[in-house]
């Protein structure tokens, strides 16, 4: 007997790609991850929304995490659930997810709940096209396992709804906020507790990491909007690079794209102590060769620490693990810029900017998620301070 996997809504499609139904996926890797992320912001930079949403089909786990960042203060409600019976639905106890218009407007709520005196419910609707990002492909040396295979859009856009948080009800409005958010599907790093019965590998002992992934909006005084994309991965050490890539893009209301193929992150300033981008200047370089200067300006302490959602783990759990049929849980951080929450949080953030443009004429509102381990001169960082 050959089993097939259980029938459900999505079957109706016609969307398969396996010779199996629509909740079975075609590998076996226990680290499949389907995943949504979306921020919201105020762009004054007085408090931002940050909301997460992923699928582990082998796992047979559907987890999420909604919150707000507002100065250094964060609440966050994560939700885990069985993924079965239920495999079509895109929500987790007072967690939702909803497509609205494919490829252009989506729903994402947090319900009243008893973790935290917090909820909003917002519809995003993008702006600019969705884009592709380059594929996200590493192998784990020496065994050359592939730890990350997966692919991702990302889309600006901007929000309309309300949020409501210790009973104070806030509108959002689309001329007043900003919104990002991306999906993405694959194979994924850091799904589930860390495996202990393997030789321990660190490819980056003794080097130095920095990333940014940054998606903004920007309206020029014509009225007139497009969108910057800006992502780099680079690995240091003995006094050079040794890997880097870049993915960036100017993208446009009508779908044009202009490719960025560099990005140089060098003129950027970080906190020594807790490592918060604090701002400073990025300069690209489009594929005919313009050089393209993005001034960047963090105004304030607002940026949704990921961490609390699980990236890179949070005090003892991670992204896919199985907590039960329905496990419904979160917390206020009072300050995330104490160094020891700091650490417990990891680097990665929503840090809100606001960019400056002079080549393109306008002025950027934006989500910027940077990560730098490891020392670094040129910004002042020693590796004694360092952490993920």
């Amino acid at each position: 007997m050959n089993p097939i996997g259980p029938l459900t809504g999505a079957d109706e499609s016609f969307a398969h790609q396996i010779t199996d139904t629509q909740v079975v996926i075609g590998t076996s890797d226990l680290a499949w991850t389907e995943k949504v992320c979306a921020m919201a912001a105020a762009k004054d930079g007085s408090i931002q929304i940050g909301f997460g949403v992923g699928k582990y089909s082998n796992r047979d786990v559907m987890d999420g995490y909604a919150g707000v960042s507002r100065g250094c203060e964060q609440l966050t409600v994560r939700a885990s659930r069985r993924l079965s019976p239920n495999f079509d639905e895109t929500s987790i106890g007072p967690i939702r997810y909803e497509i609205l218009e494919p490829l252009s407007s989506v729903r994402f709520s947090l319900e009243p709940n008893d973790v935290l005196s917090l909820a909003f419910n917002l519809r995003f609707d993008g702006v600019i096209p969705c884009q592709l990002e380059e594929r996200t492909h590493q192998r784990n040396s020496p065994a050359s396992r592939i730890s990350a295979d997966l692919v991702r859009y990302h889309q600006v856009g901007v929000p309309t709804g309300w949020l409501e948080l210790d009973g104070v009800r806030t509108e959002i409005n689309s001329e007043t906020w900003i919104s990002t958010r991306d999906h993405s599907w694959g194979v994924r790093y850091d799904v589930g507790q860390p495996i202990t019965d393997l030789e321990k590998n660190d490819p980056l002992d003794g080097l130095s990491f920095a990333m940014i992934w940054s998606p903004i909006l920007f309206e020029r005084s014509d009225g007139s909007r497009y969108a910057v994309f800006l992502h780099t991965v680079q690995v240091e050490g003995f006094g050079q690079t040794l890997h880097k890539t870049v993915t960036g893009a100017i993208e446009h209301e009508d779908g044009t794209v202009i490719p960025l193929v560099d990005i140089d992150l060098s003129g950027l300033r970080f906190d020594s102590i807790n490592r918060r981008l604090l701002g400073g200047v990025i300069v690209t370089r489009t594929n005919t060769g313009e050089l393209r200067t993005f001034t960047l300006e963090v105004p304030t302490d607002t940026g949704f620490h990921l961490g609390a959602g699980l990236y890179f783990g949070w005090r003892g759990h991670h992204h896919g693990e199985f907590r039960g049929p329905l496990n419904v849980e979160g917390e206020r951080i009072a300050d995330c810029r104490e160094p020891e929450i700091a650490r417990e949080l990891h680097q990665i953030r929503d840090t809100f900017v606001i960019v400056d443009d002079p080549a393109g004429g306008g002025r950027g509102f934006g989500n910027c998620q940077p990560i730098a381990v490891g020392p670094f001169e040129r910004w002042g960082l020693d590796a004694e301070s360092s952490f993920w």
